[in-house]
């Protein structure tokens, strides 16, 4: 009897827990296939009535050419995971190969006796850096490509099994704008009648209730001098340079102020930010420092913890929490804005949550590490359904505006900045059916129905 030869190692194993890391290698394995390579993970490769485990096992002993080992601190307590790494590191002695085993850190771990030695590839700061580097190190190992870069169609019926029908009906969306209504009709550039002091007339400027910008030897703001008398006592009075058309200013500069079109809504949308900021500090609102800026969160001198904020029209009234506790951290959700004037005038709000250990009688201790923030964000409000945060930033506005229909911004007494406190609706052509039945704070237990990577900001 003629014996068959020794099978050819040609894949490249992916070792994961089900459901964490499904997401990772529903991102990862395609790309990996269209670079070259075979690749083998279980959530594609096992059929309905296959013996997983007893599969699973002959592809990594027989079949594979390095493991691709998903690692967390979750990932590497799951029994199966560990087993795998076993075999693994037996490989790595036949083969031999001493880099059989290619860790990829897709978030921070503790280090397991045995693989704590290996170089691991960095996917917690960018998937798409993590896979250029993992690429690379491939091609270092001269890794054969044997897939000839054809995408195994398992990835596209996996996808398709769990994308949203489409029904050929209108549907109404409430976006995360908020439509500017009104803002006053001058912007006034104020100078001080006396010279002061630079680095004084910026101290104050920053800490004015009313928005301003610095500009040549003042401030460009819609405060009136009057308006600056008593904050800027220590300056002296002043008095207006020169106004400006807003709308003019905007739409053609100044060519007497020197002040370019691109430049006075850079200014403009300054002056926006800076208004919403300070009416939100005004209203009670929690600041918190995020590195694309400031963010406004529900403290607790606005909401107890686990205390739900009525909101919605008369006889379709909903209801959600904006702070609350998960895994023995408090969480408070709060929003930054980014203001646009294009096509219209707006601020498009983005949902924030910062968490917080649990001191005496409840009281938020905010974490400071913004590595640790990025972990919980990632982990637990990755599971948030698009209902909850909808309900989320409804329930915000609704504690901002209180029992008005608009918001208005102070800015002096030239007027305010009126804000509709309904967000925008759009009507789509189709509707997109929710096939979950879950509630708007319910967490999914599958993370594989979440789409997309969540990045820090988005998180």
């Amino acid at each position: 009897m003629i014996g068959s030869g020794p099978v050819e190692r040609d894949l490249i194993f992916i070792s994961k827990a089900t459901p964490g890391d499904d997401q990772f290698v529903l991102w990862l394995a395609p790309r990996l296939e269209a670079a070259g390579y075979k690749v083998f993970a279980d959530i594609f490769d096992l059929d309905a009535g296959d013996e997983w485990r007893g599969k699973l096992t002959a592809a990594l002993q027989t079949r594979a050419i390095k493991m691709l080992l998903c690692c967390s601190d979750e990932t590497l307590a799951r029994r199966g995971v560990r087993e795998e790494i076993a075999i693994a590191e037996d490989l790595a002695k036949q083969l031999p190969d001493p880099n059989f085993i290619i860790p990829l850190k897709v978030r921070t771990f503790q280090k397991l006796f045995g693989i704590g030695g290996l170089q691991y590839v960095d996917f917690e700061n960018g998937w798409a850096k993590g896979l250029a580097s993992l690429l690379k190190s491939l091609e270092r190992q001269q890794v054969p490509k044997t897939g000839g870069g054809i995408i195994q169609p398992e990835w596209y019926a996996h996808l398709r099994r769990r994308a949203v029908e489409i029904e050929a009906t209108p549907e109404v969306l409430t976006s995360n704008w908020l439509r500017i209504l009104r803002m006053p009709d001058k912007l006034n550039h104020l100078v001080p009648r006396n010279r002061p002091n630079d680095a004084l007339l910026r101290k104050l400027g920053s800490s004015f209730e009313y928005p301003m910008a610095e500009f040549s030897d003042g401030f460009l703001t819609f405060a009136s001098p009057l308006d600056l008398d008593e904050h800027f006592e220590q300056v002296g009075p002043f008095r207006v340079e020169r106004d400006f058309d807003v709308l003019d200013l905007l739409e053609n500069g100044s060519l007497e102020a020197g002040i370019e079109s691109r430049d006075a809504r850079s200014i403009m949308i300054n002056l926006l930010r800076q208004a919403w900021e300070k009416h939100c500090s005004a209203r009670g609102f929690l600041a918190h420092s995020f590195s694309s800026g400031l963010s406004f969160h529900v403290g607790e001198g606005k909401l107890g913890l686990k205390k739900r904020v009525s909101w919605g029209r008369q006889g379709e009234r909903r209801n959600s929490m904006l702070r609350g506790v998960a895994r023995k951290k408090i969480w408070e959700y709060g929003v930054s804005v980014i203001p646009s004037l294009f096509p219209y005038p707006h601020m498009r709000l983005k949902g924030r949550v910062l968490f917080s250990d649990i001191g005496e009688r409840n009281k938020p201790i905010a974490i400071p590490d913004k590595k640790s923030q990025f972990r919980l964000r990632r982990s637990i409000c990755s599971a948030w359904r698009n209902k909850a945060w909808h309900g989320r930033v409804m329930a915000f506005m609704e504690l901002l505006a209180g029992d008005s229909p608009y918001v208005d911004l102070a800015v002096g007494s030239g007027g305010s900045i009126t804000l509709d406190a309904m967000p925008i609706q759009f009507t789509a052509p189709v509707t997109a059916r929710q096939t979950n039945q879950l509630g708007e704070d319910a967490e999914e237990a599958d993370s594989t129905t979440l789409g997309g990577h969540f990045g820090e900001e988005d998180a």
